[in-house]
Formats: C-alpha cells, structure tokens, sequence
C-alpha cells in the first residue's frame, strides 16, 4: 500500500511528499488497523490574507474494511498541518483499535445474569417471559427508562445520560469523527442549545440546531407528570 499525496488547488513539492511518508508510517499504521486498503493525502491553500495562520489544510483519509477515518488540520504552513492531521488520526486509530480490542474480550453474560448487571432490567420466569409488578388493579406496571408505564407503552430499548461541556462545531465534528460514528449531539457554545451533527454524502456534513420558541413555551400549561425528551 502506497501514501498518495495530492493538491487542490495548489502544487505540492517533492520534499512535503517525502516528509509525509516519513511522518505517516505504514508499519505503525498497520499495527493499529491491519485492514488498510488506502492512505490518502490532501493538502491545499486558502488565499484568504485574513486566514494567514490557518491558509494551509492537510486532510489525511484513511480507508479499511471499518468505518472510514479522516482527520484535518490547519495551519501557517503544511508541514505543521500535516503534524496536527497526523496526531489527530493516530488518536483516532488508537481509540478504534481500543474499542476493538475491548469487544473482543467482554465476555457475554446470559439472561439469567442480565439483572445481576444492568440495573433496572426485566426479571424473567421460567419460561424467558419478563415478570412485572402487578397493580391492584391487575393491569402490569413496569419500568421504561425513567418512565413507569402502566399496560402497553413506549418501547424504549435504552436511555443514557451525558454530561457534555458546550463545544464549537468544529469541535463536534472532531468527535464525531473520533468515536466513528455517522452523527454527534453537542451543546452548541455559541447558542448554548443542543444541536446534533451528521454525515451526509463523500465530505459532506450537516447540522441540526434546536431552539426553544418562547411564545410556545409560555402558552403550554406545565406539565403534571414527567416529560420524555426526544
């Protein structure tokens, strides 16, 4: 496999070619994913005078039989760039070697087991069906989430709570990138709300914000039980 190294809009010198292959080292690479099929190398150039600290991209994409990894940097020159870019994708690799490594040592747990380990989990009898608290009433009450749900309700397969510092859009699509998946809710540090980023197409993203209407806000009645958020 070969590191292809091209420019967008601007030429790239034979010396920035050798430097990368010497910066980027395949054996170290393959270490961490052994099912590389490509190295790509982009670098180019912003004539914004304005944006002279960060004129020079260098976006490293990296492609296996996994999730694409990409990771981008600017910088006053390439070759500092290249440096960010490159310590972003070992970051990346590492945690996707991580968290392959980790799958593959858990150990499955069976059904008996599951209640011993994950809190609020249903109580199965004999026959695998889950058991619920009886009302007095007789209709089952069980527990979805932080719900109680009297009869048929919701399906609600999983609830998780993050405690997340407000971050800029960029970084969200740093993080997005970095746990490998297709989007990534944030708190947004500008508007302060929540929003959510996501791949769409090739290089493609998008981002959703949510804002709070106040005239809707302050029309509804408060609510008497608990809410579910979406």
């Amino acid at each position: 496999m070969d590191i292809v190294v091209k420019g967008r809009k601007t030429e790239v010198p034979e010396r920035f070619r050798k430097h990368v292959a010497e910066k980027l080292k395949l054996e170290k690479i393959q270490k961490l994913d052994g099912k590389v099929i490509s190295l790509d190398v982009e670098v180019s150039k912003e004539p914004n005078p304005r944006q002279a600290d960060r004129c020079d991209r260098v976006e490293i994409t990296l492609r296996s039989r996994g999730p694409v990894i990409r990771a981008e940097a600017a910088a006053s020159d390439p070759y500092a760039a290249l440096d960010l870019a490159a310590e972003k994708l070992d970051a990346r690799l590492r945690k996707q070697h991580d968290k392959r490594f980790s799958r593959r040592g858990a150990r499955r747990i069976s059904a008996a087991e599951v209640a011993d380990h994950v809190p609020g989990a249903a109580t199965l009898n004999g026959n695998g069906v889950p058991v619920h608290d009886e009302e007095p009433d007789g209709v089952p009450t069980k527990k979805i989430g932080s719900l109680e749900v009297k009869g048929e309700g919701p399906l609600i397969v999983r609830e998780k709570t993050h405690v997340a510092s407000p971050m800029t859009l960029d970084q969200a699509l740093y993080e997005m990138e970095l746990v490998g998946h297709d989007f990534y809710l944030f708190v947004d540090s500008e508007t302060k709300e929540p929003s959510v980023v996501y791949r769409r197409h090739a290089y493609d993203y998008g981002v959703i914000h949510l804002s709070t209407d106040p005239m809707v806000a302050q029309a509804q009645p408060p609510a008497a039980g608990g809410t579910l958020g979406g």
